[in-house]
C-alpha cells in the first residue's frame, strides 16, 4: 500500500551549488549525504515537514542521472512513494499493467529498498518505491 510521498528526487549538474541553493531556500541543511556506488549518484537529502527532497548528481557517464541531464534540465527526476510491504506493491502494480525497471526490490539511498515503475506506463513519471530497511525485516 501507498503511504504518502516520501519524497522528490531532482537531478542536478552541480551537487555543491544546488546543496547551497536549498540550504537557502528551505532555511535548513541538508540532513544527509551518501554515495550510492550501485546507481553511479551523490545524494544531499533535505527534510522538508513529513516530506524529503533528494538532490542527485551523477558520478559517472554512465549514471541515469547523467544520461538524464543530457537530455533534459535540472528539475524533477522523480516522485518516490513511500510503501509499507515493496515486494506485495510491486505485485500489484505488475498485476494492474506497470511497466517496473526492476525484477527485485534494491538497495537505494537513506537506507531504503527501492523499485521504480517506467515512465511510459506512469504518464511521462518516474515513479520510485521505497521501503525503510528498517520495516523490511
Amino acid at each position: 500500500m501507498l503511504i504518502n510521498i516520501e519524497h522528490l528526487g531532482l537531478a542536478v549538474h552541480d551537487l555543491e551549488a544546488a546543496t547551497a541553493l536549498y540550504t537557502t531556500l528551505l532555511g535548513a541543511a541538508p540532513y544527509k549525504k551518501e554515495h550510492v556506488a550501485s546507481e553511479a549518484v551523490d545524494t544531499v537529502f533535505f527534510q522538508v515537514g513529513g516530506s524529503k527532497i533528494e538532490l542527485l548528481a551523477g558520478t559517472s557517464p554512465d549514471s541515469a542521472i547523467t544520461k538524464f541531464l543530457a537530455k533534459k534540465p535540472e528539475g524533477i527526476h522523480h516522485v518516490a512513494f513511500e510503501v509499507d510491504d515493496i515486494r506485495a506493491e510491486m505485485a500489484r502494480l505488475r498485476g494492474e499493467g506497470f511497466v517496473l525497471l526492476n525484477e527485485e526490490p534494491k538497495r537505494g539511498a537513506d537506507n531504503k529498498l527501492v523499485c521504480f515503475v517506467h515512465p511510459k506506463s506512469a504518464a511521462g513519471v518516474l515513479v520510485e518505491l521505497c521501503q525503510s530497511l528498517i520495516d523490511a525485516d
